[in-house]
């Protein structure tokens, strides 16, 4: 981990974030930031949602990210904002167990979801059909790359994969075409890979690229997004202070779906089951701030074009005991180590 080794500063300088935090100003609007308090940056990326905060108040941040890459770019940030930030390199499904070990209250977290700008512009990184590189993938350095999937995974559990994660309807001569493709010759590269879609979807002018939705669903798939979104969630209300505020940032329908129901479920009153009428009824661990997600304006898209397909929902923590019930959404899928050990 990385922390500013002068503390008491509210000043941060560190140049400017070298990509556009989306919706940074609703964030900081629902944080709403107070001196002397803590707050959480589950998505480190480039640091935009953190300068953000630390600009709003003489507060503290705690911010995760799972890329080592991103924390070692935000250590000019750790050093201006001196000892008001420590940044650590984790994936945010264990939030609960760093902010344990730090100590305090928790009074906000943001938690900005999906790839970032940098990882997407990084030919190494293996993200995108628009670079050639390495089928990769992997947000953190450890793991099984999407060219592994790609090698190991069985026709059906590829369609599977494509099909809920990338919400492809072509998704079965898709895995039909990788399957077939990879007994010639492995896929180990980006266009490789996009080749290979491209001559199962046939785009018209004006439609995403054709392998937009494969790429989209073996990264989610590679990095567990779902199931940390699910551990994230969970151990979010299990840290915040009562009156603490969540707001997350969700690009993709799954997500966002899953983020909607999470809030939905814990901001109502849990009925007791008619089989144990004598259970008493659950009150809601959240107050819902945003009935509909906010999304960017005009403006915003504009500026950053990556921004318009952002839905920012927030909700404040109420003083109710945690629900150990476990968030909903999560899809059938075969988990990713047995999918590689099957090669």
């Amino acid at each position: 981990m990385t922390r500013g080794r002068d503390a008491g500063n509210p000043a941060v300088a560190g140049g400017s974030a070298s990509h556009i935090p989306v919706l940074a100003g609703r964030v900081v609007e629902f944080l709403a930031p107070r001196d002397g308090e803590l707050y959480l940056d589950a998505t480190f990326g480039a640091g935009g949602h953190t300068r953000a905060i630390l600009a709003a108040a003489d507060c503290r941040v705690v911010a995760l990210d799972r890329d080592q890459s991103a924390v070692a770019r935000g250590a000019a940030l750790v050093e201006a904002a001196a000892g008001r930030l420590m940044l650590v390199e984790e994936r945010f499904s264990a939030l609960d167990r760093i902010v344990e070990s730090v100590g305090g209250a928790v009074h906000g977290i943001v938690i900005d979801l999906g790839v970032s700008s940098m990882q997407l512009d990084t030919a190494a990184r293996g993200f995108s059909f628009r670079l050639e590189g390495p089928l990769d993938m992997r947000m953190g350095g450890d793991g099984p790359t999407a060219a592994d999937v790609v090698a190991a995974a069985s026709e059906r559990d590829l369609s599977a994969i494509i099909a809920t994660l990338g919400e492809e309807r072509h998704a079965r001569a898709i895995a039909r075409a990788l399957v077939a493709r990879r007994r010639v010759a492995p896929i180990r590269t980006t266009r490789e890979l996009a080749d290979v879609v491209a001559h199962v979807v046939r785009g018209r002018p004006g439609d995403i690229h054709p392998a937009t939705r494969t790429f989209q669903a073996l990264r989610m798939f590679v990095n567990q997004e779902l199931e940390e979104l699910a551990a994230a969630l969970a151990a979010a209300e299990r840290v915040l202070a009562p009156g603490g505020r969540l707001v997350v940032i969700a690009f993709h329908s799954l997500e966002d779906r899953m983020v909607k129901r999470f809030l939905a479920a814990r901001s109502r009153t849990a009925a007791p089951s008619r089989h144990q009428p004598a259970v008493q009824a659950r009150p809601p661990s959240f107050r819902l701030l945003t009935p509909k997600p906010i999304v960017p304006d005009a403006a915003e898209i504009a500026a950053n074009p990556r921004a318009r397909s952002a839905r920012l929902r927030a909700a404040a923590r109420t003083d109710a005991p945690t629900n150990p019930s476990a968030p909903e959404g999560l899809p059938p899928l075969p988990a990713l180590d047995d999918v590689v050990r099957a090669r």
